[in-house]
């Protein structure tokens, strides 16, 4: 059974190890360095990463259930804390776990940070972030859209006819859809990268804030993140990007093929409700201060696009906004991007499944006779699916409550717990009260806080389920 978990998960660390040279070479060359930290990094993880792919290599036709789950835990830990490395070898950390932090932070695309002073950080290190943002998002796209649908879990069966091809065996499956993605991907932040540099960034931030953007992971090169531009148009585009990483992959391949991307229902929804959500929060600043038209719409607009595509770049704080805009922005990070986006939290096809089921039951008590189909879009939501969402969206109910009264338990206050635990197991990361908001950062909690909410992040972002079901007793057994 470990053998091919094993394999692709060096597989994954070799490339990993590839990657850190980018970042070596921008301390080598751009910053005139003789020797990069990047540098042993990426010897060190590329020799682990294929020594463990050629000791376990072989030919893999098909994968079971347990070994997707085993590959999925694996593969993302292993490459959380590899991760890891760059920052404690460049010293641009205090401890051991608070470099496991900043990296668990980024290839969640949680944007949590325990970094005060980003500018003064060199360019590898801010490029290294952001790069941990865009892997940690391509991976999840892949994951939600190849994984997903074969594991079974939160409802993701009914994409499966969407996103396969005429082979039923996994490993072909998975290859042909993560093609298509990392194209998509690319083409994305090219124009994202090259908007914003037109838009008056010079060509590092630009980079590093299509990276982020795209892969709505949240992490800036600046301390005050978009709002140190000050610039309509870059925040105009940003939150154009934003909402592209929080679309379906799915749904630009569509849209290529002259396909109808009218099917994907959740598109539109996740649209509707991103508007009335800025609707609401903009006309209750405009109504309850002394907040002129233009600020309101200006920032009560980035503000909620970055929230709910669990982004977090912020353009102001808007934890100065009062103790009603906190809560409301609790609530909007519950709601997520599209299902096959590299947005977090619970999504916006789950929250369809429960309104089609909360419909379904309440026309049943009025007419019980009556026989009511539940549709998502276009798409019938069998029975096993239904039941996917609710155990999915109850398992994760479960663990933000759990979770905060482990923070808690620690000696902060259920606010403080509250809004922490929040934002990383939605992978916002920006929390609702001022010492973890916008201004603010992770850098004051404890290591077994920091430790705690790393876990938390991790959990979030593999869909609670995949990670739960590793520690049952049964999956364990022959």
């Amino acid at each position: 059974m470990w053998q091919p978990v094993l394999m692709i998960s060096g597989y994954i660390l070799g490339i990993l190890g590839l990657i850190m040279l980018i970042p070596a070479g921008l301390d080598m060359f751009g910053q005139g360095v003789d020797w990069s930290p990047f540098l042993s990094s990426a010897m060190i993880v590329i020799f682990f990463g294929f020594a463990l792919f050629l000791s376990n290599y072989t030919k893999i036709e098909n994968i079971t259930l347990k070994q997707g789950y085993l590959i999925t835990a694996v593969s993302w830990i292993s490459v959380c804390l590899f991760s890891a490395i760059p920052f404690w070898f460049h010293h641009s950390v205090d401890t051991r776990i608070d470099a496991v932090f900043e990296a668990v932070s980024g290839i969640t695309g949680t944007g949590a940070t325990i970094m005060s002073d980003v500018e003064s950080l060199p360019h590898s290190i801010l490029f290294w972030r952001s790069l941990l943002n865009y892997i940690g998002g391509l991976g999840i796209v892949i994951f939600a859209v190849a994984l997903l649908p074969f594991l079974g879990i939160g409802g993701m069966q009914i994409f499966q006819h969407e996103n396969s091809d005429s082979n039923d065996k996994f490993m072909p499956k998975f290859s042909y859809i993560a093609k298509r993605i990392v194209v998509v991907y690319l083409v994305l932040t090219a124009i994202s990268a090259g908007t914003l540099f037109l838009c008056g960034m010079n060509g590092f931030d630009a980079v590093n804030h299509a990276m982020s953007a795209i892969g709505t992971g949240g992490f800036s090169t600046k301390n005050n993140s978009i709002g140190f531009y000050n610039s309509v148009p870059i925040e105009f585009f940003t939150m154009l990007f934003m909402l592209m990483g929080a679309l379906p992959m799915t749904f630009y391949i569509l849209l290529y093929r002259r396909s109808n991307p009218d099917r994907n229902k959740q598109v539109r929804v996740f649209l509707k409700m991103v508007a009335a959500y800025a609707l609401c929060l903009g006309g209750y600043l405009y109504f309850s201060s002394d907040y002129s038209l233009w600020y309101v719409i200006r920032y009560s607009l980035f503000t909620v696009i970055a929230v709910v595509t669990t982004t977090g770049l912020s353009s102001c704080d808007y934890t100065e906004w009062g103790v009603w805009v906190a809560a409301a922005i609790l609530f909007l990070s519950l709601t997520g991007g599209c299902t096959g986006s590299t947005a977090g939290s619970i999504k916006i096809f789950r929250w369809q499944v429960i309104y089609a089921f909360l419909r379904k039951y309440l026309l049943s008590a009025i007419e019980p006779n009556r026989v009511i189909l539940m549709k998502i879009g276009a798409v019938n939501m069998p029975e096993k699916a239904t039941m996917s969402v609710f155990v999915y969206v109850f398992s994760f109910i479960i663990s933000l409550i759990g979770m905060t009264l482990l923070v808690s338990a620690c000696g902060l206050d259920l606010r403080t717990a509250l809004s922490a635990v929040t934002a990383c197991i939605t992978n916002v990361g920006v929390g609702a009260i001022s010492a973890i908001g916008p201004s603010g950062n992770y850098a004051f909690f404890s290591d077994t806080v920091k430790s705690i909410l790393c876990f938390t992040m991790l959990l979030g972002r593999l869909e609670i389920i995949t990670i739960l079901v590793v520690f049952t007793k049964s999956f364990w057994h022959k």
